[in-house]
């Protein structure tokens, strides 16, 4: 599937793309031809990426759905800040589940359309990293094994946001959470803990497996679409920064979610049934630390106690991510040699 990167400008409240492309080719985030399907009135911090990311996740879906498209919702951050009762900021058939089963209760609702013999009207859950990961994962899985159609994506804020900034299996190492203070001989979030969930997914087998970030929506959307264009169980796992848990600058929001894929330490690819297809190329890879010091969560690995060795364990993994992944041009030519021997 071809597919050519185009360079964004940031323009008042529009993101536009270069004006040198074909007008068919731009891209504004707003407009009357969108869904719009996450409205205003919703409750997000001020540069919240989950809420962001939802935008762009259903509105790229009600496209690709023609509008027959139903959402479930795990409790957590999206679920309270759009919909703060009796008010609701979705224009789409919209359902709140428990915690921990909106795989399960998705699958519901697609077996219902299948019996009533609307195969055309499609399913997407969405959860945080802590519904998905931790609490949400039997069911989750489940659904993998089943191959059930539906379109599982997570907004990984790396943390449970909405109750008090938590530690989740995704918080990165090192991290200070609430439950994980920079304290004692190794402060933070303790090493070697944690999954990757995509790559969990990926050993499922399933049709469709893709990770994003809100620096680049078009490709975000992009992989919506192709989500929806198959059938049986897919998951999209996307990086939404969030600045009251990570103690960062709403405006660097973007930023963040840029330097985290051109660092390595968040590796943006697509895979089907089971394999790698395509990864998104790192152009001139970042320093870990120009990630790291936009973070407070990481305020610790800098100054007066910084601790050398905990910087290099960073730049460890990422270095790790770009071989595993292809993420340059160098690391991809070195993967092909070896695996022609």
């Amino acid at each position: 599937m071809a597919y050519e990167t185009i360079d964004f400008y940031q323009t008042d409240d529009l993101t536009i793309g270069n004006r040198l492309r074909p007008e068919c080719e731009r891209s504004g985030q707003a407009g009357m031809e969108r869904a719009n399907s996450l409205n205003c009135g919703h409750r997000a911090c001020q540069g919240c990426g989950e809420a962001l990311g939802a935008r762009a996740v259903i509105d790229a879906a009600c496209a690709a759905t023609d509008s027959q498209l139903i959402a479930c919702n795990a409790t957590g951050c999206l679920e309270v800040f759009s919909t703060p009762y009796p008010e609701t900021s979705w224009q789409i058939p919209w359902l709140h589940s428990l915690f921990g089963n909106t795989a399960a209760v998705a699958t519901g609702v697609a077996a219902a359309m299948k019996v009533k013999g609307r195969g055309e009207v499609r399913v997407i859950a969405q959860g945080g990293d802590g519904g998905t990961t931790d609490i949400g994962m039997g069911c989750l899985s489940g659904m993998f094994e089943r191959n059930d159609d539906v379109l599982y994506v997570c907004y990984d804020n790396q943390a449970y946001m909405n109750t008090g900034v938590q530690r989740s299996s995704a918080t990165p190492p090192a991290a200070r959470t609430a439950t994980t203070m920079p304290v004692g001989p190794q402060p933070g979030n303790p090493w070697g803990q944690g999954k990757s969930m995509p790559l969990i997914a990926m050993a499922h087998g399933i049709p469709y497996v893709a990770t994003a970030t809100v620096a680049d929506l078009r490709d975000l959307e992009r992989k919506v679409k192709r989500a929806m264009e198959l059938r049986g169980a897919r998951y999209l796992h996307v990086l939404v920064p969030c600045p009251l848990g990570w103690g960062t600058a709403s405006h660097d929001t973007i930023r963040l979610a840029r330097l985290a894929r051109d660092s390595g330490l968040f590796p943006v690819f697509e895979a089907e049934d089971g394999a790698i297809t395509a990864v998104s190329k790192i152009a001139s890879v970042a320093p870990v630390e120009d990630y790291l010091k936009l973070q407070r969560r990481f305020a610790h690995l800098f100054g007066k106690r910084a601790d050398a060795g905990q910087l290099e364990r960073f730049r460890d993994i990422a270095a790790a991510n770009i071989r595993r992944f292809g993420l340059t041009d160098e690391a991809a030519k070195s993967n092909t040699k070896r695996s022609s021997r």
